[in-house]
């Protein structure tokens, strides 16, 4: 907008404004950080719309604490005042207010989650939606509260009401990760799906007569407005060269019907970590070519999706041991995972009936749930591949085990040791060694039993209960050596 357009009032605070940018500039040349952070805070208050003075005074005041993450010594005493106005603001609206309040708590600590989400607050409200959004990406920073499920779903309201679907999407799939229980949370993921389907407008589809079947240009329909907002959230539009992204998006876009670019895109999503889009590209190839090959790369982006959030979740669990309820989060991810990894490896299994290696992955899978009569024919057949055959072995040793088949699973153990190395597969060789230790210790056989246990001992000192079962031979305890599955088998 024109000077001309803004009244006399609001020409002098801009002007006011931009002589406290030149003013800060040269402030943070000579890294004179407090005159930085005083001249950037009266451009806020002059004119608070403009973004850039947001981020600039964020960015002075970081460097002013030396990025420590804490903010100003004792900031806890200086920031009672502030919380007690933010919270009478909020009472009364005065959205202003709550503003100009979480501004300067932010100047004593910058990285203070709760306070970055108040700006969120007071200036959606106030209608700035950008800044709106930085706030509440501030509050959700890794330095912030990264794990604020409240936080989240402000930055995900804030990115829907900015048509910014997709990035919504993203954030309450982290919140999901957090809560994988909260059906709202679920049913508005689906409901923001449909919503950037239905909405128009990331370009003119002035390319429409180039798509000569219903199908390809439904397609081409449904990508264009998937991916709106993904690469720039304001008007401005990329020129060819300036990104990646960019560039395979519009080769989409120009030619519908050319499997080849979506996949491009796809893979590009994937390299990048932006798992959803890159499962929602595929998902677009798939419906254009109806290629189960296509449907195999589809399915590897949803398993990673699964697997990050388990990792997301496990790390949650790490921060707080006792928390009973983070656990169990985990422990249902990861029988999700599980679960899908044998629906997905079992279509494959009859699709490729000679890749023994994938006959092996999916045996694994049927152990770790304890189906060990589905996993001893998939080990079986994989075992005819050399390069598996060591490691078949020992699994299928394990079976047996469990199955109460001890002669079985010996003969397994003493086949897969011949072919194990100690320093190149110190896990199986280990494990081999531990079964047939119980084993010679069950038929009373002490001195094989004690050449195992060494020869283990020579290696990891700490393995499992080793020690303490080679003392109890060495010593003559002749303790009941029925084999315990849960405290042999590794977790």
């Amino acid at each position: 907008m024109s000077a001309a357009g803004y009244s006399p009032e609001e020409q002098r605070k801009r002007k006011l404004a931009s002589d406290c940018l030149k003013r800060a500039t040269e402030a943070m040349a000579k890294q004179n950080w407090d005159y930085a952070v005083e001249m950037f805070m009266t451009a806020v208050k002059m004119v608070p719309d403009n973004l850039m003075y947001r981020q600039s005074l964020r960015g002075s005041e970081r460097k002013k604490y030396k990025d420590n993450k804490t903010g100003a010594s004792m900031a806890f005493l200086k920031l009672s005042s502030l919380r007690s106005r933010i919270k009478k603001a909020r009472g009364a609206k005065n959205w202003v207010d709550m503003d100009l309040a979480a501004e300067e708590a932010l100047a004593i600590n910058p990285w203070d989650g709760q306070f970055n989400a108040d700006l969120g607050e007071a200036t959606r409200e106030r209608g700035f939606l950008e800044i709106a959004s930085f706030a509440y990406e501030q509050a959700t920073a890794p330095d912030g509260a990264p794990t604020n499920k409240d936080f989240l779903i402000s930055l995900a309201e804030v990115y829907e009401m900015r048509k910014n679907f997709n990035a919504a999407i993203a954030v309450l799939d982290k919140v999901m990760a957090l809560d994988p229980l909260n059906g709202a949370v679920r049913s508005k993921i689906q409901a923001l799906g449909a919503d950037a389907t239905i909405y128009k407008g990331y370009d003119d589809a002035k390319s429409t007569h180039e798509v000569r079947e219903d199908k390809q240009q439904a397609v081409k329909q449904g990508y264009e407005e998937s991916v709106k907002g993904d690469v720039k959230t304001n008007k401005e539009v990329l020129g060819p060269g300036e990104s990646v992204e960019a560039d395979l998006q519009r080769m989409v876009r120009k030619e519908p019907a050319n499997v080849a670019h979506y996949q491009k895109l796809a893979d590009y999503y994937r390299r990048e970590g932006k798992l959803e889009e890159s499962a929602k590209t595929y998902k677009l190839a798939l419906d254009v070519s109806g290629d189960a090959n296509i449907r195999e790369q589809m399915e590897d982006v949803e398993l990673d999706m699964v697997r990050r959030n388990v990792n997301f979740a496990k790390e949650a669990a790490a921060r707080d041991p006792n928390d009973e309820q983070s656990r169990a989060i985990v422990v249902e991810l990861a029988n999700e995972l599980l679960s899908q990894e044998i629906e997905v490896f079992s279509r494959r299994v009859d699709r490729y009936p000679n890749d023994l290696k994938l006959k092996h992955e999916l045996a694994k899978r049927f152990m770790r749930c304890k189906k060990h009569d589905k996993a001893i024919p998939l080990l079986q057949a994989a075992s005819k591949d050399v390069r598996l055959e060591a490691q078949v072995l020992a699994s299928l040793g394990t079976c047996f085990l469990a199955k109460k088949q001890n002669n079985l699973a010996k003969r397994q153990f003493e086949k897969a040791l011949e072919k194990l190395n100690s320093t190149e597969s110190p896990i199986p060789y280990k494990e081999c060694c531990y079964y047939l230790g119980r084993l010679a210790e069950e038929g009373n056989d002490k001195k094989s039993a004690e050449q195992y246990y060494s020869d283990i001992l020579a290696i990891d000192y700490d393995y499992k209960d080793v020690a303490k079962r080679l003392e109890e031979i060495q010593g003559g305890d002749d303790e009941s050596n029925q084999i315990d599955m849960d405290h042999g088998e590794d977790a």
